[in-house]
């Protein structure tokens, strides 16, 4: 596998919910519909999904239908230059940052998409109890 995406959905503190690892060439949209499908009957209470402008488009009406839940997209305004903080895109960032902060989880060391989730989990449960009982 030459790359990988990962889709991620946290909750409003940044803790991991469900995650999806595919390689680069799946479209963004078809990663969306993996990762929707790992949330399906899991998460009653969800109302509200905010998504990055990757995933715009045709799901903002499909996910409503499916799943029940609202889609909303956080776009870059058309005039922004440069780094702009967009409203709550960077909760995922920095989940994504907390990861990263593993050593097998910096790069694409792991050959398998499965390994790479797994050790996402791993990473997140790692966390969570680390903010459970600190040392």
């Amino acid at each position: 596998m030459n790359g990988r995406k990962r889709h991620l959905a946290v909750d409003t503190l940044g803790l991991l919910l469900a995650v999806v690892v595919h390689p680069a060439d799946f479209q963004d949209r078809d990663g969306l519909w993996l990762l929707l499908a790992r949330m399906a009957h899991r998460f009653v209470r969800l109302v509200r999904l905010i998504a990055d402008g990757a995933y715009a488009g045709r799901m903002e009406q499909i996910v409503p239908r499916v799943w029940g839940w609202t889609l909303q997209i956080v776009k870059r305004s058309e005039g922004a230059r440069g780094f702009v903080v967009l409203p709550k895109r960077w909760i995922v960032e920095r989940t994504l940052a907390w990861i990263g902060r593993n050593r097998r989880l910096s790069k694409d060391y792991e050959e398998r998409p499965e390994s790479s989730e797994a050790l996402i989990y791993i990473s997140m449960i790692h966390l969570m109890v680390r903010r459970l009982r600190p040392t």
